[in-house]
């Protein structure tokens, strides 16, 4: 599976699939932001794992009377500086608050394509690390290095099983959002590749 063939088949799910697919993706870079609160005790992990439930929340029953403008504002204070932390993991803490963002501007703008961005964003952090791993190695990254790495091809199959579970599900349940997310982190870790406890 290549990645342009994942993100083509994204385009192709409909708005509520793209929708618990990108909730799925933000599941496994969540974690990535808890390990930079842990390492710098900036931010709080804790509220971004509960507007992330919430937004599961609203994706599974819409007309609920739920303020996503609310969890925003929740959530941008929490979106680190990169001026005010000398270390790599500030990266992964702004793509996660990025993407929960831009899940959040999704669903109130009704624009699906904000989903695609998050498995995109994903994608990213998992290149950038690559790229931060190798150059600590001494080696210089180049997109070949990169797209061969294996925490890379990891990635695009990890996406490319979420995104085969979303189009054989057809309509998005209760019960198949509990699946997906549990499918997401079944492997006990992040999308970086780093060990949940």
């Amino acid at each position: 599976m290549n990645k342009a063939n994942n993100f083509q088949r994204i385009r192709e799910l409909s708005y509520v699939q793209k929708a618990a697919l990108a909730g799925a993706v933000l599941e496994r870079m969540l974690p990535n932001y808890g390990l930079f609160t842990e390492a710098t005790g900036f931010g709080d992990e804790t509220v971004l794992r509960s507007v992330l439930n919430v937004c599961w929340e609203k994706l599974m029953l819409p007309k609920s009377k739920i303020s996503l403008e609310k969890q925003v504002e929740k959530v941008e204070p929490l979106v680190p500086e990169l001026i005010d932390f000398d270390m790599f993991g500030t990266y992964l803490a702004i793509d996660t608050a990025t993407a929960l963002l831009g899940f959040m501007h999704g669903m109130m703008a009704k624009d699906d394509q904000e989903f695609v961005s998050i498995a995109k964003i994903s994608q990213a952090t998992v290149a950038r690390y690559i790229e931060f791993l190798l150059e600590s190695e001494g080696v210089e990254p180049d997109n070949k290095l990169v797209r061969e790495h294996p925490l890379m091809q990891y990635e695009i199959e990890v996406l490319g099983e979420l995104i085969d579970f979303v189009e054989q599900n057809g309509r998005v349940t209760p019960e198949s959002v509990r699946e997906l997310k549990a499918l997401a982190v079944a492997d006990g870790q992040t999308n970086i590749g780093l060990e949940l406890n």
